[in-house]
């Protein structure tokens, strides 16, 4: 489902389920788990009219900060278009007492979930900090909200000008990443606040006073208008004097006008046909619905998770399983405050005519609209629903965790509680009830948009002065008020230096217990018991790197084909069960490991269990899902190639590697055209029972049980699984003797708003060296967003919307990478520039006393809230067993991190980064760009440019 509360719920209190629960084969009721999911918390508002809500959650030492603005990009008038989301940038760039780039001290004291956003109805920022620095945060966040105006000057006006002009390129050169402008100006009118975009109009806000952009904060960013949420390590009553110290004297604004805003139904239905760079046909319908607060819009998104969102969806089963005319279905709401959208698309089968599968989705829609859903049908879009919310209350903040949940209810709703409501609303849908919501807006015309394959037209970019109906963030994961606020009556706190920070106490890793099935099978478990729900993967010896050479794509078609169909299940009634479970089995593979993942609640774990097991241990490889999946392999890899990051990724690896090692792969691990299609039953049957089973694979658990809950269960189903009698797959790893010279790979991609760099050569270790001083030194290379090369190519030069370097962990040779999407107008220099910043950091100006503190200080501080969710935890017990690293490995890290100096980190980094032997690869408008690659000769780098087609 496309929904914009994505399972962001908090704290369950249930009762631990006894073993014998754990057995039971009904799946637990939707309203039995509805009834014990609740997030406690109290409530108060300051004189100044700030609404401030705590919910204590005493997992980890961390508090989660979030902090939302009651002000977006449809409540901005006529001329001020773009102001909430620049000053989501503004707000991040210093303030009257905090005059520095807000991620410095955050990063200091160990902040993670970091970042801020805007959309059509909020702006917000948040960060997770240990406890110990929870004044550290609240004073940053009162002081933007009580003291910026002092701190913005022209200069840092401009300069986030033209970061939003980057991150505006960077969304707009994706395929489809035209679609939303065209959505909003078809279903909505002019004037109407949902009708532009959330980045705003580029005239407007060139020109933009800076007396402008002041005023609008005046209007708009005022205590009244705002809402805080903490939670985590505190209660309200060590809460409240806190937020009285740092917020209480801030003014009350004036209270923002909010604008009318009616549901607009079009008169007849809209016919558009747009041309983009994809790789099949996607054909989108598209209504304007009410927003969020109506009792409508929950049975409309039950709606079309039976139509278009669950795995067994109506879409689903006609359009890709049964009469394979499309490769791909999808049907969601976004919903918003005041109205929503609902968008139902299906990608065409390449080769099929686009009018057919058109007519056949519309027929389709209208059977819905006429029959309505099945009752089973209804229950199991409820149950994943809920259970979708249960998998994201392990988090205290971040995109999706307990704060956002509270804050949203509240700022929306007027109810932080507001999720209750939703939850029981959708338990009580009934077939009847879902229908008539349904037929009641969809009954209604649509905007049906066709996006076919081909040069985007002058008219189509034309139209690009906004950017996609998607909330925008900070980094990359609006009516005017006018009046000045009044001077503060209150004796503020002393805001002259920054709140010492109180004692942080290093990471408690989860004990990590062991235990062996009887075929011989090492079953690792951390426990972790938020909320009932249990994390289990089955990890193989394989990865990416296992792929055979001959034919690149084997692996990604054996998983994609697991969950398709065993020797007693097919895929439909797999997925139903999932559904009805409220379970989600999955696949995955990096370039060393592959894994079956499970979630799964609790109460319904036995059952999940054995779904789980029958996949991976008895695929059928039916021969007509073989050939359907194999054409949805073969289309997702030309998207890739539609994709400026995918053609860069599917590119570098092999002129690194070379075409024989086994990381020398598409870093998707997706394969090739060509090897996808020679693939065999018989392959696939082998590359399974060479790499998927027992004596090469592990399982590893995080989650609500214990050994002697889960061993039972284990053995029961995977005990006896005896390894085949063919040979074990075995990879090789071993560099050829083939020079790789530093080059420029230049691949044209016409039209495209900006060039993707991406550059790279192997390091002088391996993952299982454990490089940590040199993953340190990265940090301030390229790692963090206060990067040297982010903070020059995004933050002084604006050419950037992010620029950062990066070094995969793999168990073998790692590879050092430099990535930055930079405007087509500054490929060349923007190679200069970050060639410059590398040398300039190995040479003449290393780690610096400022950089080196805190780069130690946020990798030490951040551990707690790195590893604060069971899905943390199993990753973290994967890791540990692929690098073979010891169980206390993350509880001592802070040891090793603290031995570190700013002498360790420029050696590490001069032993191992050598700029002058980087391969780049840039994927843009060649026309522009090679004339900008051949004078980079003038600046003395000497690199032949050689062009290329996207690799398969």
């Amino acid at each position: 489902m496309l929904r914009l509360f994505s399972g962001s719920l908090a704290a369950i209190l249930l009762a631990t389920s006894s073993p014998v629960a754990l057995q039971a084969a009904e799946p637990a009721p939707v309203a039995e788990l509805v009834k014990k999911v609740n997030i406690p918390y109290e409530q108060f508002t300051l004189a100044n009219g700030l609404r401030v809500i705590v919910h204590e959650d005493r997992k980890a030492p961390i508090v989660a900060v979030s902090i939302w603005y009651h002000i977006g990009s449809k409540d901005e008038p006529k001329g001020k278009t773009g102001f909430a989301h620049l000053f989501e940038h503004l707000m991040f760039n210093g303030s009257e007492n905090a005059n520095t780039d807000f991620f410095k001290p955050l990063e200091a004291v160990g902040a993670t979930d970091l970042n801020g956003t805007t959309w059509f109805d909020r702006t917000n920022y948040f960060e997770t900090v240990p406890t110990g620095a929870l004044e550290t945060a609240l004073f940053l966040e009162s002081d933007r909200m009580g003291h910026l105006l002092g701190a913005i000057d022209k200069t840092k006006l401009d300069n986030q000008i033209g970061v939003v002009q980057n991150e505006k390129r960077q969304g707009d050169n994706e395929p489809y990443g035209l679609v939303e402008y065209a959505q909003l100006a078809a279903l909505f009118p002019e004037g109407h606040p949902y009708r532009h975009s959330t980045i705003g109009s580029m005239a407007d806000l060139s020109a933009a006073s800076l007396e402008d952009v002041k005023n609008w904060f005046r209007g708009h960013y005022g205590p009244n208008n705002a809402v805080l949420v903490l939670a985590g390590d505190i209660d309200a009553k060590s809460a409240r004097p806190l937020v009285e110290k740092w917020f209480g004297a801030i003014p009350r604004g004036p209270e923002t006008a909010r604008p009318e805003v009616t549901i607009p139904t079009l008169p007849a239905p809209v016919d558009q046909v747009m041309k983009d760079r994809v790789a099949t046909t996607r054909i989108m319908r598209s209504w304007a619905i009410p927003g969020l607060n109506d009792p409508d819009t929950n049975k409309i998104d039950i709606a079309m998770s039976v139509l278009g969102g669950l795995s067994s969806s109506r879409l689903d089963n006609a359009l890709v399983r049964q009469e394979k005319t499309a490769v791909s279905v999808s049907a969601g709401v976004q919903e918003f405050e005041r109205m929503s959208i609902v968008e139902i698309s299906a990608n065409v089968k390449p080769g099929v005519d686009p009018k057919v599968v058109a007519a056949r989705l519309d027929a389709l829609i209208a059977d819905f609209l006429k029959n309505g859903p099945t009752a089973d049908e209804v229950k199991r879009a409820a149950t994943r629903d809920i259970s979708g919310r249960i998998g994201g209350l392990e988090s205290v903040g971040g995109f999706g965790g307990k704060a956002v949940t509270l804050a949203e209810g509240e700022v929306y709703s007027g109810d932080p509680a507001k999720y209750k409501k939703d939850m029981a609303e959708t338990a009580a849908a009934t077939p009847e009830s879902v229908a008539a919501a349904t037929r009641k807006w969809l009954g209604r015309p649509a905007y049906r948009l066709t996006i076919e394959p081909g040069e985007r037209s002058e008219a189509d970019i034309a139209i690009a002065g906004g950017i996609r109906s998607a909330p925008r963030y900070y980094r990359d994961p609006k009516s005017e008020g006018g009046a000045a606020a009044p001077a503060a009556s209150l004796v503020d706190a002393d805001r002259s230096k920054f709140p010492e920070v109180q004692p942080i106490g290093d990471l408690e890793f989860p004990a990590i217990e062991r235990t062996t099935l009887s075929n011989g099978m090492s079953v690792t478990l951390a426990r972790r018991t938020t909320v009932p729900t249990v994390r289990i993967a089955l990890s193989f010896d394989a990865g990416n790197a296992a792929d055979p050479k001959a034919k690149l794509g084997t692996q990604a078609l054996m998983l994609s084909l697991l969950d398709e169909g065993t020797k007693t299940r097919n895929s439909i009634q797999i997925a139903e069960e999932q559904e009805r479970l409220g379970a989600a089995i999955g696949t995955s593979a990096n370039m060393d490991r592959t894994s079956v993942t499970l979630f799964a609640l609790k109460a319904n774990l036995a059952p999940s269990l054995d779904l789980l097991a029958d996949i991976v241990k008895n695929p059928a490889f039916d021969p007509a899902e073989v050939e359907r999946l194999r054409a949805q392999l073969v289309t997702s890899i030309a998207a890739e190639n539609t994709q400026p990051r995918g053609i860069a990724r599917r590119t570098i690896p092999e002129l690194l590697y070379g075409k024989l090692h086994p990381y020398g792969v598409p870093l998707s691990g997706s394969g090739t055209e060509a090897g996808v299609k020679a693939v065999t039953r018989d392959d696939l049957l082998s590359f399974h029972q060479s790499w998927l089973r027992p004596d090469n694979g592990k399982i590893f658990i995080a989650g609500d049980t214990t050994l002697a809950e889960i061993k039972p269960l284990l053995e029961a189903r995977f005990g006896q699984w005896q390894a085949p009698a063919t040979a074990k797959g075995a990879k090789l790893f071993r560099m050829d003797r083939m020079a790789r010279p530093p080059r420029i790979v230049l691949i044209d991609r016409p039209q495209s708003p900006q060039s993707y760099i991406m550059a790279g050569h192997l390091l002088p270790f391996k993952g299982t060296d454990d490089p940590v001083t040199f993953t340190t030194a990265n940090e301030v290379v390229g790692g963090s967003f206060l990067s040297r090369l982010n903070m020059d190519l995004r933050e002084d030069k604006g050419w950037a919307y992010g620029a950062f370097s990066t070094s995969p962990l793999v168990r073998d040779t790692m590879p050092f990478y430099v990535i930055a999407p930079v405007q087509t107008d500054r490929t060349g220099d923007s190679i200069a520039a970050a060639i410059g910043d590398i040398k300039t950091f190995l040479t003449t100006k290393g780690v610096d006393q400022e950089e080196h503190e805190r780069t130690i200080n946020s990798q030490i501080r951040s551990l707690p809230g790195s590893f604060e969710t069971s899905g943390d935890l199993l990753s973290g017990l994967m890791t540990i067993d692929t690098f073979g690293r010891p169980d206390d490995y993350y509880t001592k890290l802070a040891d090793r991190y603290r031995a570190i100096s700013a002498a360790d980190m420029d050696k590490a980094a001069r032993a191992a980064i050598r700029p002058d032997d980087l391969i780049w690869v840039v994927v843009g408008d060649a026309a522009k760009v090679r004339p900008q690659l051949e004078k980079l000769k003038e600046k003395g780098i000497n690199l032949p440019v050689e062009d290329a087609k996207p690799a398969n």
